[in-house]
């Protein structure tokens, strides 16, 4: 089997993004185009991946880690220039190199599979990934001969009012023998208005010496998409979201409206679960089986367990139990884990906190820093107060615990097992198991003095 190669082409500044963001780490559908491209390049198994980068090298090595090799385009010279920083770690190999954009996240995998598979069948030293294009105006045309064969590649400023005519487009992605692509390199000239070093030029190279140059059609033009500006950046995300919604679709997954709902490329979602309009699942969140997600919910990169509701909620960074309700209106911040059977409803705020099985906090209620255990009810109106000034305190409330409305936990402090707080309350010391706190003034009624009051 033959060696595959890929070279990733992510050194570009990308000025008409108008951002301080380096181009390729642009997120589509919450990831960046580049880890797009990278990951799909994975899959087809690539015996080695070399990016190269230039404009904000250190955060596209940080954001692809241990994905890929780098090699630095230190001066934007153009395209072969670029491939031909990869020379030193992979030029004297034997195979077939890919070589795509770095913002370009909307090509398949199978569409790279093809593309190889089609040059290797032909035995050609170059490959043109090309499509059909309704308006090719801006692109490089790809000129063929009667028997079908590429001749050229010319670009539209050089192109003649016949080649305009021509609506076969080169995508900028190709295949290359390995050992002819950076052979060829060498003898890439800079003779053109931009005084830079195209890779295109590889292709009329190779054709000049009478070598194999091929041209493997996509049917679908959005793949192509390269992403230069916010505006198309935008259609980007469209295409992707459509695309991530079907899939979920496809594997038994109820969109009710695919339009209002936004899915992360890194999103796990089982069968039956519905995502209603307005639901935001974002990062790499995991949706188990027959969840009912949204209206109007936002999770990320949170674990929800099977059977459980979110409606017209935020859960961010947390884990959620089986057969749990979270909702309406209530939010879970990081590093929370509600277990099974849990109900945390209605403007109910938890952060940092665990909440054993079985155990509600049905409305009106801040849970912060605490282990809560099962079965336990917390009042409406009840605040863990685990704040201050300087420092946060932890509070434990044990099992089957009753915490009485509008009760105050000033932390630390520990609940036993059993054991009542009576509403209003506001604790500060430790209660045992099974006992019952009151911690508020005796009610004392004055007669007749609301209408001395009222004779002021």
């Amino acid at each position: 089997m033959t060696n595959t190669y890929a070279i990733v082409l992510a050194a570009g500044q990308g000025t008409r993004m108008q951002s301080d963001l380096y181009k390729v780490l642009h997120p589509v559908c919450g990831k960046s185009m580049v880890a797009h491209v990278i990951d799909n390049i994975r899959i087809l198994g690539a015996d080695r991946i070399v990016t190269v980068v230039g404009h904000g090298a250190e955060m596209v090595e940080e954001t692809l880690g241990d994905k890929s090799d780098y090699v630095l385009q230190d001066k934007q010279l153009g395209t072969a220039h670029a491939v031909q920083q990869a020379e030193r770690l992979i030029g004297d190999l034997s195979g077939t190199t890919l070589v795509v954009c770095g913002d370009t996240p909307l090509i398949r995998p199978e569409t790279m599979q093809a593309l190889i598979e089609h040059h290797n069948k032909l035995g050609a030293k170059a490959t043109i990934l090309t499509a059909i294009a309704d308006d090719p105006t801006g692109y490089g045309r790809i000129i063929r001969g009667e028997d079908g064969q590429v001749l050229r590649n010319v670009e539209q400023k050089d192109a003649t009012l016949e080649e305009q005519k021509v609506i076969e487009i080169n995508t900028g992605t190709y295949c290359f023998d390995n050992r002819a692509l950076f052979a060829s390199l060498q003898k890439v000239k800079n003779d053109n208005s931009q005084g830079e070093y195209y890779l295109p030029d590889v292709v009329g190279i190779l054709r000049s010496e009478e070598a194999l140059v091929s041209a493997y059609v996509t049917e679908d033009f959005s793949e192509t998409l390269g992403i230069n500006d916010r505006v198309v950046l935008s259609k980007a995300e469209t295409v992707m979201r459509h695309r991530i919604a079907e899939k979920h679709m496809r594997n038994g997954v109820t969109i009710t409206n695919p339009e209002n709902t936004y899915i992360s490329a890194d999103a796990v979602i089982g069968q039956d679960t519905t995502l209603l309009p307005g639901t935001m699942v974002e990062g790499k969140t995991i949706i188990g089986k027959k969840c009912m997600i949204g209206p109007n919910s936002q999770i990320v990169d949170s674990l929800i367990g099977e059977g459980s509701t979110v409606h017209s909620s935020v859960i961010l960074s947390s884990e959620i139990g089986n057969n749990t309700a979270v909702g309406p209106f209530a939010h879970v911040r990081p590093d929370s884990i509600l277990g099974n059977d849990v109900k945390v409803g209605n403007f109910v705020e938890v952060k940092k906190s665990n909440i054993g099985d079985g155990s509600k906090a049905s409305h009106l209620s801040y849970i912060g820093d605490a282990n809560v255990g099962s079965g336990v009810n917390i009042g409406c109106g009840t605040i863990v107060v685990n704040y201050d000034g300087k420092q946060k305190h932890l509070t434990t409330i044990e099992d089957n615990a009753f915490i009485g409305c509008n009760s105050n936990l000033i932390a630390p402090v520990s609940i036993g097992k059993g054991a009542f707080i009576a509403a209003g309350s506001t604790i500060s010391k430790n209660v045992p198991e099974n006992a019952l706190a009151i911690a508020r003034a005796r009610q004392e009624n004055k007669e007749d003095y609301a209408t001395i009051l009222k004779l002021k």
